[in-house]
């Protein structure tokens, strides 16, 4: 039985998880946004066989609010194994473009949200000397494209933080990991046609349990999109700055 906390437990990446959770019999916290949701998914994780499921209201760009969320979750939890980053926004590219006003209450979800939440869980679980952080970014950091490049920004910062924080994290026996999920089939990405690059987010899951699982470092999520990252990382910014992508 593992002590796992979930933010953003209401998306459909991290409700595909916490069932995986709990059909081995963890025991789960869950924040979000919505409560009404939140409940629904504590008793269906429950029949689903969780051990015991809390759940709580969270806002990203809260900051002062969550040192004590976090530990009310653990008090409640009885310590942390797991900690699951999951929550964000998809934001507009275009109006972002046209306003910094825009854009900055996407930044402030996506950057500086998920960064003070894992600042507070590394002392935390440093404390501790053990646990593992896992954290939702996006291939979309790894390099600034026309069409959604605030996202991207968001996320490159997210996960260079990350980097960061798993090298220092090392020694004390807590792990980060980074996860980069392609294209998903989720309400967030309702509006887009899906094609055979899309995967749906129990696919999903099941990569982010296993990386969990094998301690991975980062994992791209189906494995192929690191083929195509790489690819598109490996384009001269000559050429790629021509490119409509």
């Amino acid at each position: 039985m593992q002590k796992i906390l979930i933010v953003g437990a209401t998306s459909a990446i991290a409700q595909a998880t916490a069932r995986r959770f709990a059909q081995h019999g963890d025991r789960l916290y869950l924040l979000g946004r919505d409560p009404g949701r939140l409940e629904a998914l504590a008793q269906d994780l429950k029949v689903r066989g969780a051990e015991s499921v809390s759940c709580a209201g969270f806002e990203a760009g809260n900051f002062p609010s969550h040192p004590a969320l976090l530990d009310r979750a653990i008090e409640a939890l009885g310590g942390i194994d797991i900690a699951l980053i999951a929550h964000g926004t998809l934001p507009d590219q275009r109006a972002c473009e046209q306003s910094f006003e825009a854009a900055l209450p996407e930044l402030k979800t996506n950057v500086l949200g998920t960064i003070s939440l894992l600042t507070h869980l590394a002392n935390r679980m440093e404390a501790q000397g053990s646990g593992t952080i896992a954290v939702i970014s996006s291939p979309a950091g790894d390099r600034g494209r026309q069409s959604n490049y605030v996202y991207g920004s968001a996320k490159a910062m997210v996960t260079v933080f990350c980097q960061g924080l798993r090298n220092r994290l090392y020694r004390s026996g807590v792990h980060v990991l980074t996860i980069k999920p392609g294209f998903v089939d989720t309400p967030m990405t309702a509006a887009f046609d899906k094609g055979a690059l899309w995967a749906q987010p129990e696919q999903v899951a099941a990569g982010i349990e296993q990386a969990i699982r094998k301690r991975k470092n980062s994992v791209y999520l189906p494995g192929f999109w690191a083929f195509i990252m790489l690819a598109i990382k490996h384009i001269p910014e000559a050429v790629f700055k021509r490119l409509k992508l």
